[in-house]
């Protein structure tokens, strides 16, 4: 396997782009010409080679742009980054979970050796080679959950299990679109969701919130979710609202379709062996809307969710203000034609 690392921006002059190659592969999100909340969680097994889901962590041509897109999010704001002192154990089973995978699925980019508790771990991308002892952070640069989030794509939260629901105590968070670590801290399931409009009364997240309680070891599972952003940012945390906020003003019928992104995240769900909690990476990926209607089915169902979206969901996700512009521009790429069931382009 032979992959091509770009050297990219997703701030300042946003020289991000997806090679021609790397487009077919991108988890659009729309398996139906229509749109609303659901659950839509399914095993995350191997599926489709060269697709986001043929791997348990995916790497691609981004990756090392994206790596030192997290390390200066966390130069600038450390508390990014947080871990209640309960989930010591949960960073080691993150740590140990990504090092294995990445190294069986990766060979020629990941090394992993272990002789008992002493591991040797190879990242060649990222030019780094350190031996320490597992379950020992002192023989670590940082807290565990730290030293491999900066070493995987996506954000990372680590939600602990008690009292019949889950807690989110511990993550990396450099990604997000529009919501908060900090803020959300401590929390649990219900209460970090407490914004998201229709979807409480819909019951999703009661549903979704009884499958993860009883999540089992060695099963994971995978959604994918989306919204849409105007420039290739990764970071549209609240903190930094004032930096990517008046971006949304700046889209016009000209500039539109180099300028909205759509964004796709690729959750999945991993129970932990040692401390039982549960990993919740957030994969983030990002596409021109230009991009996007490369692929002709693509085009026509991006066209027809975004025109019959609801309202509700238009303002909670942010796209009021070019949302018609967006909805008109689209158009010219919708023949009419039928599409084929699922998301992969024709």
């Amino acid at each position: 396997m032979t992959i091509q690392f770009k050297d990219e921006s997703f701030r300042g002059d946003f020289t991000y782009a997806n090679s021609p190659s790397n487009i077919p592969r991108f988890p659009f999100p729309f398996p139906e010409d229509e749109y609303m909340y659901s659950t839509n969680i399914e095993p995350h097994h191997a599926a489709r080679a060269g697709s986001p889901f043929e791997n348990a962590f995916d790497v691609d041509e981004h990756y090392v742009a994206e790596m030192k897109d997290r390390a200066l999010v966390l130069a600038d704001d450390p508390g990014r980054c947080q871990a209640l002192p309960h989930m010591e154990t949960a960073g080691w089973d993150f740590l140990e979970l990504v090092m294995v995978s990445k190294a069986r699925d990766y060979p020629d980019l990941f090394k992993l050796t272990m002789d008992g508790d002493r591991w040797h771990w190879i990242n060649k991308p990222l030019q780094i080679d350190d031996t320490f002892t597992f379950g020992d952070s002192s023989t670590l640069p940082c807290h565990p959950m730290e030293y491999i989030g900066r070493q995987v794509q996506g954000d990372h939260a680590i939600l602990d299990q008690r009292d019949g629901n889950l807690w989110m105590d511990a993550g990396i968070i450099t990604a997000q679109a529009d919501w908060s670590l900090d803020f959300d801290i401590g929390m649990n399931f219900f209460e970090w969701h407490a914004p998201v409009p229709l979807a409480h009364e819909l019951g999703v997240f009661q549903r979704a919130l009884k499958f993860l309680l009883t999540l089992p070891q060695g099963q994971p599972s995978r959604r994918l979710n989306w919204t849409l952003t105007v420039n290739p940012r990764l970071d549209t945390s609240p903190e930094n609202y004032p930096k990517w906020g008046p971006d949304r003003m700046t889209v016009t019928p000209e500039n539109i379709g180099e300028k909205v992104h759509l964004r796709v995240e690729l959750q999945t769900f991993w129970r932990l062996p040692r401390s039982n909690a549960i990993l919740f990476p957030i994969r983030t990926y990002l596409m021109a809307m230009n991009e996007v209607v490369t692929q002709p089915k693509w085009a026509r169902r991006i066209h027809r969710v975004m025109r019959d979206l609801r309202p509700e969901l238009v303002e909670y996700k942010g796209l009021s203000r070019y949302h018609p512009i967006l909805v008109e521009w689209l158009s010219q790429f919708d023949d009419g034609a039928p599409t084929s069931p699922g998301i992969f382009p024709d």
